[in-house]
């Protein structure tokens, strides 16, 4: 007879291939998302060396391991191994990060009419039927451009536990790109939240807003944190935690609801540079290359003197940074919040996970500012130097992680100052 799990992974197999989910919305040319695990691997995919499963099982509450908390690098291998994250290939190297999983995306992409949520027992694949405009194979690479919107099919699959949901956010080089991105899932009423025990196919919604961008077939946009329970740490403990580890380069952190953070307008070189504007009708930006275009095609480095004040203006993209520098022990992951979303007219940060060891001296850190990405939204804004842009939330880990951010991890970010994406360089 076979077990639970295997009933479950049956059931989110099937689910991926029933043939009433290819053309049950009324358009037979279309295959629908029926085939969405099951495709060549693309061509661009970097396998890593087989290695044996990790010993550590989701359901095992160790010494190490709590009842509630954010999953660890192996839990997350684990989630793999007994297939409640389904994959159509094997795990890219560096895919699995300390606290969270990259999400590559599939081979189907389609350019919608407008951004859209299924809603309570709505489907994805309904509303790709019912939306989109055309669909695009990004086997072999296509240009998404900016001020449209798009839905791609990610290549993971969930058949997450009872227990055990998710919540999802840009990866931070795909904010700091000004790249909207949110995971999108059946049944959803929410972006980037999914919910405990979910099965099936995941999508990323996917709008470029300054620069076009190149992806493909494996492209990481998006990753996804897997927790147990409540993780989230209150502020009575946040201050307890951070007189023992130091969450931030203050002897008094603001706490409110989380770690106060502020935008720093100080300047970063001795000359005023505090920051960059992303430049219109630039060329596109492949999202794979690394350190391949030169930062003076694509942004204005910003410089103030005297009055320590920076205008935004609407429709514009801009690359900011904290005043402090963050530290996120090995045993918590955190995540950047807004402060209140009444506060101000503009929007900070896209990607907001941090990774346990983000800015910790063992793995090479030593403190790092909080990169901001900020967009204005109706009218012109002034920010000022201290200004609080948002707030800095503690979880627990379930268990620690194997390797922390920067330790031996192809981590692009740590003990930066102010930084743009990986993509540019001087």
């Amino acid at each position: 007879m076979p077990s639970r799990r295997e009933g479950v992974n049956c059931r989110l197999w099937q689910a991926f291939a029933q043939p009433e989910n290819q053309e049950n919305v009324g358009n037979k040319r279309r295959r629908g998302l029926a085939g969405c695990l099951d495709r060549e691997p693309p061509v661009a995919i970097e396998r890593p060396e087989r290695r044996p499963k990790p010993d550590v099982k989701v359901t095992d509450v160790s010494a190490q391991a709590a009842e509630a908390g954010i999953f660890s690098d192996a839990m997350i291998e684990a989630l793999v191994s007994e297939r409640a994250i389904a994959l159509p290939m094997p795990l890219a190297i560096g895919q699995v990060q300390p606290a969270s999983l990259d999400l590559r995306l599939g081979k189907r992409c389609w350019r919608m009419r407008a951004s859209f949520l299924p809603g309570q027992g709505g489907s994805v694949a309904e509303r790709i039927a019912a939306y989109s405009l055309h669909e695009i194979d990004l086997s072999h690479g296509a240009v998404l451009e900016t001020g449209c919107v798009y839905v791609a099919e990610i290549l993971e699959g969930l058949a997450l536990p009872a227990d055990v949901s998710a919540t999802a956010n840009p990866k931070s080089s795909t904010g700091r790109l000004d790249v909207f991105t949110r995971v999108i899932t059946n049944g959803a009423s929410a972006f980037d939240t999914i919910s405990a025990g979910y099965t099936g196919p995941i999508f990323a919604e996917i709008s470029p807003r300054t620069f076009p961008v190149l992806v493909r077939t494996g492209s990481r946009l998006s990753q996804i944190r897997f927790r147990r329970g409540h993780a989230r740490i209150s502020d009575a403990a946040l201050e307890a935690l951070h007189a023992r580890a130091g969450l931030v380069d203050r002897d008094a952190a603001l706490i409110q609801d989380g770690i106060v953070l502020s935008v720093d307008l100080a300047g970063f070189d001795g000359q005023g540079l505090v920051g960059y504007r992303g430049k219109r009708h630039t060329g596109l930006v492949d999202v794979d290359r690394v350190g391949a275009y030169r930062t003076a095609e694509y942004w204005e480095p910003i410089h103030l003197s005297g009055r320590r004040e920076l205008v935004l203006d609407p429709n514009e993209f801009y690359i900011l940074a904290s005043k402090e520098a963050v530290h996120v022990p090995p045993d918590h992951a955190a995540e950047m919040v807004p402060f209140d979303p009444m506060m101000g007219e503009f929007r900070v940060h896209y990607a907001g996970f941090f990774d346990p060891g983000f800015g910790n001296a063992s793995a090479g850190g030593a403190g790092a500012r909080a990169v901001l990405e900020v967009r204005s939204r109706d009218v012109p804004f002034i920010v000022e130097d201290g200004q609080v842009v948002g707030r800095l939330i503690y979880e627990r880990m379930a268990m620690l992680p194997e390797k922390l951010y920067g330790a031996g991890l192809s981590s692009n970010y740590q003990a930066q100052g102010l930084k743009l994406s990986k993509h540019f360089i001087d």
